[in-house]
């Protein structure tokens, strides 16, 4: 079978174009006048002059995302819109591929990275997009401000946007926002107050939460991903989100954006808004009884920028009720940051980059190592995988799932360098034949006959099954868990006349019940590959035939379909409710039955685990006044003097196989049962690759604060006492915490 790739031809009349910026002093030498475009005065400075030459209805046209320029002062128009969740993409119009650059490096989509748990890589990714995008940006084809990542957690397995998150615990979830992030954002001198590009973490808070009534909730699950953004990330933005929380609008919450964002954590940059935001507070929720007050309650708030244009149709009815100049401040300073007012980008950093910065070799190969790590192995029966080329004549591949090309891009996606399909990935191995078996993932009708006679003429069989943006995306939630249509009935019926060994391999953003696949012994290896990006194929078969030993873990729980029967998605709880038969959400506070476990995952290989002298009690020192002195306490508040106090916890690792391998080694933590406490959570994880026999040891500091604290009842985090159960790798040991 021949092996053709999908490549994404350069346009023939494709013209580079400029990029916008303002200050371009060569062609107007007056603008070297303007203290906005003096390069030696600090930024506020700048800002505050720049601020100072505009009209009211100038200011206006820059609060929101479609900026209107100002002709007389050299500044042009700016689409602040542009997105880079898993690669440079043209949602929101202000990035194209229509120009000089036809395509970017379209990586795996969020949750299959967020599977490899290597923050290193998050980084990585980050970076070859910020490099890409400013490759574009001086082209013209693409802005400097990406409403990227999404850091809201997946609580609900059926929830469409699942896939652009990193998972469902909020430890890695905030791991992966911080390492975007800087990706992203960092420029090679390292000073924080410059830009590559700006990020934004994105939808605070607590996303499709209405009237949400749990203080515990919010503070140790929905916001420390948007903590971590701004205090460890130093983000340029956030972004606000449609949703209530207590019945407020959280873009019109001045306790949630002036209060927390901007006060508590100290945002350096610019609040927006998600898109159409302020106009749903008037027209949807009718929190407000004008448009104009909409605007005015959000820009009080602490708004500063509005997606769409309806800011910008009523502040001018609003004017006198909110302080425009601060807004529009806080959008120049990201600007200023960005270099936009230095003039001329080809006279400064990045300015060299063009499109063939863009799709190089290297970036390519990235987004292939980036899909391999995060592949993750749930089954595999002895003498399955790794496949062996030599001993493999011929290859069945089945599927609605094994050539397809966009599908593997999931959402939010730009226009790929190229595609290797699964199919393509695998012929360039062993020779195959292929079925579709039903014609796209729908399956409402299934060709069984053709699927099992190619089946049982073949040595193996590797079915690529599993779901697209069909079935879930953005506003398009699954209503079930299952596999769509007959694809189980394909699956089943094909294993059963198959030979040899049945690989089934999943294509999805959210997790499956595939309890009937786990169960049959004539489905042999299970392999979940998310949406795996532009080199998808590769990937797949990297790992099939064993030219990557597979490390990836789950991110989130694969519940089996009665979880979600009686289980309302309005449902914010993630505690369990024993008295409603509430089951609740997520690893951390779910107890029953699950089909796979967050963190499941395995290797070609065994590693073996041993502590080394784990320290086993932790003592509080409190002052001689501490009622906790004279009265029995469950805990006790998480600051104080023992903050700062750290334990160490170390585990020998010993690659127990005869090959290389990457163990993905997690901390966790039982505390103990009091303030309805999670019943597991994640500390902290590492990557360790070894090579045969080799060991090493990994160290874990668990800070007694941070670590060993719950958030209680009213929203405080307290210092749980008595046994805190540490899962160390595949350990557990008793840690007592007392006064």
């Amino acid at each position: 079978m021949d092996n053709i790739l999908f490549f994404i031809t350069k346009p023939s009349n494709a013209q580079s174009s400029s990029p916008k910026f303002a200050c371009d002093v060569t062609k107007n030498p007056s603008l070297a006048g303007y203290g906005f475009c003096n390069t030696g005065l600090n930024a506020e400075a700048r800002v505050t002059d720049l601020v100072g030459r505009l009209t009211l209805e100038e200011k206006i046209g820059f609060l929101v995302s479609k900026a209107t320029g100002v002709s007389r002062l050299g500044i042009p128009d700016y689409n602040w819109w542009s997105e880079a969740l898993h690669g440079v993409s043209d949602v929101g119009d202000g990035s194209s591929f229509k120009g000089p650059v036809p395509g970017a490096t379209s990586f795996p989509q969020v949750i299959l990275t967020a599977a490899s748990f290597n923050v290193s890589l998050f980084q990585a990714i980050g970076k070859v997009v910020s490099t890409e995008a400013r490759a574009m940006y001086n082209v013209g084809a693409a802005g400097l401000t990406f409403w990227s990542p999404n850091v809201n957690i997946f609580r609900d397995p059926r929830w469409g946007r699942g896939q652009e998150t990193p998972g469902e615990d909020p430890t890695l979830v905030s791991k992966y926002a911080v390492a975007y992030v800087k990706g992203l954002q960092g420029t090679d001198g390292g000073d924080p107050n410059l830009l590559k590009v700006a990020a934004c973490c994105k939808h605070y808070t607590a996303y499709d939460v209405d009237n949400w009534k749990g203080v515990s909730h919010m503070d140790d699950t929905f916001q420390p991903p948007f903590k971590s953004c701004v205090v460890d990330g130093n983000v340029a933005s956030v972004m606000c989100s449609y949703n209530q929380v207590n019945g407020k609008p959280t873009c019109a919450d001045p306790d949630l954006l002036s209060g927390v964002i901007r006060g508590q954590w100290k945002l350096n940059g610019y609040i927006v808004s998600d898109c159409d935001s302020v106009e749903v507070i008037y027209a949807n929720q009718h929190y407000t009884k004008t448009p104009e007050e909409a605007v005015a309650k959000s820009m009080l708030a602490g708004l500063d920028l509005n997606c769409d244009h309806f800011t910008g149709q009523h502040a001018l009815g609003a004017e006198g009720w909110f302080d425009v100049d601060t807004a529009i401040s806080n959008n120049f300073a990201t600007l200023m940051r960005l270099g936009f007012f230095n003039g001329d980008p080809k006279k400064h950093p990045y300015g060299n980059l063009g499109p063939q910065d863009v799709c190089t070799a290297e970036n390519q190969e990235l987004a292939r190592e980036a899909a391999r790590q995060g592949i993750v192995l749930l089954k595999n029966s002895p003498g399955s995988l790794p496949f062996s080329p030599s001993a493999i004549k011929t290859l069945a591949v089945i599927g609605p799932n094994a050539n397809v090309t966009d599908t593997m891009i999931g959402n939010y996606h730009g226009v790929p360098c190229k595609y290797t399909t699964p199919l393509q990935g695998l012929v360039e191995t062993v020779w195959a034949k292929y079925q579709m078996g039903c014609p796209n993932v729908a399956c409402t009708e299934a060709d069984i006959d053709s699927a099992t006679s190619l089946a049982a003429s073949a040595d193996a069989v590797v079915l690529v099954m599993g779901t697209d943006l069909s079935i879930e995306r953005e506003d398009h939630d699954r209503v079930d868990l299952f596999l769509p249509g007959k694809q189980q009935q394909l699956v089943t019926e094909v294993a059963k006349v198959a030979k040899g060994p049945v690989v089934l391999v999943i294509m999805s953003g959210g997790g499956l019940d595939v309890t009937f696949a786990k169960n049959d012994p004539k489905i042999t290896s299970i392999m979940w590959v998310g949406f795996p990006g532009q080199a998808g194929g590769l990937a797949i078969a990297d790992v099939i035939f064993g030219r990557h030993n597979p490390s990836g873990k789950l991110p989130m729980t694969w519940y089996p379909q009665s979880y979600v029967e009686n289980l309302p998605m309005s449902n914010m709880n993630m505690r369990a409710d024993n008295s409603t038969g509430y089951p609740g959400r997520t690893y951390r506070f779910y107890t029953g039955e699950t089909v796979y476990a967050f963190g499941d995952g395995i290797s070609y290989i065994h590693f073996n685990h041993r502590l080394i002298k784990p320290p086993r009690l932790v003592s509080l020192s409190l002052a001689k006044s501490h009622p906790c002195r004279t009265s029995k306490c469950q805990s006790v508040d998480a600051i104080g003097p023992y903050c700062g106090k750290a334990i160490e916890v170390q585990l020998r690792v010993r690659n127990a196989g005869e090959r290389e391998g990457t163990d993905t080694v997690f901390l966790f933590t039982t505390p103990p049962a009091v303030h309805r406490s999670p019943v597991k959570h994640l500390l902290a994880f590492e990557k360790v690759r070894l090579g045969k026999e080799e060991k090493a040891v990994v160290r874990f500091n668990v800070d007694v604060c941070k670590d060993l604290s719950v958030v209680d009842e009213t929203g405080k985090r307290k210092i749980a006492l008595g046994v805190h159960v540490l899962h160390v790798g595949s350990l557990k040991y008793s840690l007592i915490v007392r006064i």
